[in-house]
Order: structure tokens, then C-alpha cells, then sequence
């Protein structure tokens, strides 16, 4: 019985409503637009939250990052005349990180000479990367062809290169891929495997590889190319020497990662006199990215939730003057034994069919947003199932909250002063 009177309510509702298309439109427009608002800045949130976080992660959870870096009176000293400017990780502290620390299950050097790489009349700068066969196993990249580099490559000082996908492209263009010999700086190396390259940005941390990047044995890019690297620019003459520019650490335990980054960085501060090294901890910097995710969303939410408050407030607006149009109607019902919570009923219905109907067009349209924002801008956009829930949770609650006083308005109405009402 009371099901039935329910559907009643709701139907009366409906028609209430209809008697005033124009009116009832233009009522949850701003519903229509807060919740299409919610839905796709949402959902622009959540794709570049997720973008950044999985570059992070490709950088390896496990994983600490320390970098060489030319400290800044060796900057200016650089710009004023020749000067050797001697910075960076040393050999040696491999060796001191790999015995010193038990969380360390794996260290990987990495030494980078900028070099010219050649294939009969194709030419282009390389990124000669010495290094040993541990970086492919901490740096995962897709293997595209033949194999990354082995450790019989090291102990035999092989003459093998792997090549990112781009430089392959641009140096071997229509020939075979694998068992080519292409020219790196003085010496030539045989095309032993191809990989994808991952290159970019996450969290302000530049990527292990690049896409002109060609992975040699370390043995043989120090034998080759030494430490010492000379280049002219702008009129002066710049020389460096730099033992290692790069070692990757993995961690046995991701608890253990950002106790094993602070022990690195004390033990490196007693056999590095100045600071010419940066560690860099990519999972300290995916709990930041998910709190600023977090944050994003938040403020976000926050102003397409203004525009919900305007659709609510337009709500009530309507539904009070509803309620003056109809004092007649309610005096009616109050006098042939219609009781307060009726009435109440009766104007809260029609206001939660108002926003619902607005919440569920506005999910239609928060829904299309995100996907003209990726089609043409390139930007990913991420929709989830909450924000949805969320957003129609949000309107029939917008409903309930700005219907609320019109309805308690209603039912307050005296019978007799409501049935002299012209």
C-alpha cells in the first residue's frame, strides 16, 4: 500500500513538473552543469595523476637513483676560462654501497659519453650508455628485437651495442636490424638487440634512458672514451671529468628504500667533498604524486561543486515559488485529510526528481567532455566508477537539502488561509 502510494506521489510529482517544461529545464540546468563540471574535472584529474604516477613507477619503486651533478662554483669557474672540473660518483663508490649496505640486492653503474654513431652515409649524435647487463633487469624496457646485453659481453669485452628503437630507426632505416656494425665514436659495435625507450620527466626526475640511447659494456666505454670528456662552447673551452654519471641501487624490501637512500646519501657526504651528486628516490616521489592527486581532486571538486550549489540554490528558488503558485492546491489537500508529512513529501519528491534528472544528463555530458579533451589535446582522462556514484550521490542530495525548506515551507501553510489564497 504505501509502495503504491509512493509511485502515486511520484507520478503527481511528474506531472507537476511537466505542466512547466520550460521551467523545469532551465531549473536543473545548473545541476546539469555542476555535475558535468564534477564528472570530467575529475576525470581530467585522474588521467594526469595516473600519468604521472606510472612514469614514476617505470622508474622502479624498488629503486634509489643518484646522479652526478656539476656543483655551482664549478659552473661559474667553467664559464670563465679552460678549467678541468673534476665532480661526480667515483668508481669506488659502487663497491662502498654494494658492501655496505644488506637491504642493496643489486647496484648498476652507469657511464654516458655523447658520441657520433654511423651506418654507411647515416649518421646521428648517440648517447653512449657504458653499463653493465643489471641495468635491463632495474630499468624494464620492452625488448623489441634480439637480446639486451649478457654478462659474456662484459667478461669478453664484446664489441655489442643495443639500440633504442628510435636510433635504430634513424641508423639502420630499411636494413636488417640485428648483426649490423655500426661506428660509436673511434670503435665499431656489432647490433646485438633493440629495445623501446621511455624517456621523459616523472616528478621533476629525468628517466635512465633517452631515445638516442645505444647501451654498450662499461669496460669497454671506459676504455674507449676515459673519463675525460672536452667540448668548445660559446667561445670557451669546457673539460670534465666524470668517473660515473649514474648509479641505479635496488632495495630488497620497498620499506627498506627511503632508510637505504638516507645511509647512502651520509656515506657518500664522507668521500665527496662538495655536493656533485643528487639521490633520487622514485618511491618517495610516487607517495608525493598520490597526495598531489589527492589535493588535485579535492580543489577541483571543490569548484565544480560551486556549481552545484548554484543549480541547488536555483532549486529552491523555483520550488518556493511553486509553493506560492500552489497555496490553494496545498490548502485542498489539507482540508480533505492530507497531513504536514504529505505535504512534505509531495514537494520533496518533485525536487529530488528535478536534480536527479539534471545528475543523470549532467553524467551524460561529464562523460563527453573528457573524451573531446583527449581527442583533440591529447591529454588522458580517466573516468571512474566513483566519481559517477559521487556525482548523482551529490544531486539527490542537492535535492533533498535545497528542497528541504520549500517542502517544510508547504506543510506549515495554515488550511483556511490557504484556501482563501487567490
Amino acid at each position: 500500500m504505501r509502495l503504491l502510494r509512493f509511485a502515486r506521489d511520484i507520478n503527481l510529482g511528474l506531472k507537476s513538473l511537466l505542466l512547466h517544461k520550460l521551467r523545469s529545464f532551465l531549473t536543473i540546468l545548473g545541476v546539469i552543469f555542476g555535475v558535468g563540471s564534477v564528472v570530467a574535472m575529475l576525470a581530467v584529474g585522474e588521467g594526469a595523476g595516473r600519468q604521472a604516477m606510472e612514469q614514476i613507477r617505470k622508474l622502479g619503486s624498488n629503486n634509489i637513483i643518484i646522479t652526478s651533478m656539476k656543483p655551482q662554483e664549478d659552473q661559474e669557474q667553467t664559464a670563465q676560462r679552460s678549467y678541468l672540473s673534476v665532480y661526480g660518483l667515483f668508481y669506488d663508490d659502487v663497491e662502498r654501497i654494494r658492501q655496505s649496505f644488506k637491504t642493496v640486492t643489486q647496484t648498476v653503474p652507469v657511464k654516458v659519453a655523447r658520441k657520433e654513431g654511423r651506418l654507411g652515409t647515416r649518421a646521428m649524435e648517440l648517447r653512449i650508455v657504458g653499463t653493465t647487463p643489471e641495468w635491463f633487469k632495474l630499468v624494464k624496457r620492452p625488448l623489441i628485437a634480439g637480446r639486451p646485453l649478457l654478462q659474456r659481453d662484459m667478461e669478453g669485452n664484446a664489441n655489442a651495442v643495443v639500440l633504442t628503437e628510435f636510433g635504430a630507426r634513424k641508423l639502420l632505416a630499411t636494413q636488417n636490424t640485428i648483426g649490423q656494425t655500426v661506428r660509436l665514436g673511434p670503435g665499431h659495435y656489432e647490433v646485438v638487440g633493440i629495445v623501446k625507450s621511455e624517456s621523459g620527466e616523472a616528478g621533476g626526475l629525468q628517466t635512465p634512458d633517452q631515445e638516442v640511447d645505444a647501451y654498450i659494456s662499461l669496460k669497454s666505454a671506459i676504455e674507449r672514451f676515459g673519463d675525460v670528456t672536452f667540448r668548445r662552447t660559446s667561445g670557451s673551452d669546457i673539460r670534465e671529468k666524470v668517473e660515473l654519471h649514474q648509479i641505479i641501487v635496488e632495495v630488497a624490501d620497498i620499506k627498506n628504500v627511503e632508510s637505504a637512500a638516507e645511509g647512502i646519501n651520509r656515506m657518500l657526504e664522507l668521500f665527496h667533498k662538495k655536493k656533485d651528486y643528487r639521490v633520487s628516490v622514485p618511491f618517495a616521489l610516487l607517495r608525493q604524486a598520490e597526495q598531489t592527486q589527492r589535493t588535485f581532486n579535492i580543489v577541483l571538486g571543490s569548484i565544480a561543486g560551486i556549481s552545484l550549489l548554484v543549480g541547488g540554490i536555483g532549486i529552491m528558488n523555483i520550488m518556493l515559488a511553486s509553493v506560492t503558485e500552489r497555496t490553494r492546491e496545498i490548502g485542498i489537500r489539507r482540508a480533505i485529510g492530507a497531513k504536514r508529512k504529505h505535504i512534505i513529501r509531495q514537494f520533496l519528491i518533485e525536487t529530488i526528481v528535478l536534480s536527479t534528472t539534471g545528475g543523470f544528463v549532467g553524467i551524460i555530458l561529464g562523460i563527453s567532455i573528457p573524451s573531446i579533451i583527449t581527442r583533440f589535446s591529447g591529454m588522458p582522462t580517466v573516468i571512474t566508477l566513483w566519481s559517477l556514484f559521487l556525482s548523482v550521490g551529490i544531486s539527490m542530495g542537492v535535492g533533498i537539502l535545497f528542497g528541504l525548506y520549500p517542502a517544510i515551507r508547504a506543510a506549515n501553510l495554515d488550511p483556511i488561509i490557504a484556501l482563501r489564497h487567490e
